[in-house]
């Protein structure tokens, strides 16, 4: 299987000159002062914006307390905790609605996808619609996970192809980047999934759409601090989810 998905044709370029990440947080405040920085670092045009479900840690505060908030470093605060994909869509729409950046971005803020790899969406957004991190285009780039975790992973994915016949070695990741007008074509009203849910479904309407979709290799580590958001009622959502998008017609 290729990393790049093509399926209309050539996708028109994009002369991209400012783009967002979206870093959803709860307890994060331990992980934001040192990680946002880094994003800003990798390149001028990256802005981001941070969703925080009310984290009782102080996330917000620690936010807010960095140079360039209000400028670079934006926030929407939300009262409790909805979960990762609510969060992103709560992002995403905030985004279309208030801003023109060109590119928005998924990334997690406890430093699992590394700020580095960033330049290399940079690059490949301007060509195509999606771009997606795959932990398994050439072999498997994942570090520090147990092996229970590893299988449940590899399997989840092979399990979401298997149903949906989406193409795509790591269709659960969230590490990705859309074009604007990516997001302006998905229902994203209608998208309550979370977790592993989540990021197939979104991946998942952009396939079906015909758009361009191109995998680039990333090393995912695990978390160094925090707790993971991984739960039981998270792998039974996709695992019932995957079977919904097969039987549902879409777009």
């Amino acid at each position: 299987m290729s990393g790049n998905l093509n399926q209309t044709g050539a996708t028109p370029p994009l002369q991209l000159d400012k783009a967002v990440v979206v870093v959803p947080t709860y307890n994060e405040a331990e992980n934001v002062g040192r990680l946002l920085p880094l994003i800003l670092e990798q390149d001028p045009r990256l802005s981001i914006l941070v969703v925080d479900d009310g984290s009782p840690d102080g996330t917000a505060d620690v936010v807010k307390g960095l140079a360039g908030f209000g400028d670079r470093i934006l926030m929407l605060e939300r009262t409790e905790k909805q979960g990762l994909g609510a969060a992103y869509i709560a992002g995403f729409q905030w985004i279309l609605a208030n801003t023109d950046f060109q590119a928005v971005f998924e990334m997690d803020a406890d430093f699992s996808h590394d700020p580095a790899a960033l330049p290399l969406f940079l690059e490949h957004i301007e060509t195509h619609d999606l771009v997606l991190g795959s932990r398994y285009l050439h072999g498997i780039t994942v570090v520090n996970w147990p092996l229970r975790r590893l299988i449940l992973s590899v399997g989840a994915n092979m399990y979401a192809r298997w149903v949906t016949g989406l193409p795509i070695k790591d269709s659960t990741g969230g590490f990705k980047c859309f074009r604007r007008s990516t997001l302006e074509q998905l229902p994203l009203d209608r998208i309550k999934s979370d977790g592993y849910s989540f990021q197939i479904e979104m991946n998942y309407h952009c396939w079906k759409r015909g758009l361009s979709i191109k995998e680039i290799p990333i090393m995912f580590v695990d978390r160094q601090v925090g707790v993971s958001k991984m739960s039981k009622r998270i792998i039974m959502e996709a695992m019932f989810m995957v079977w919904a998008l097969r039987l549902r017609r879409i777009p």
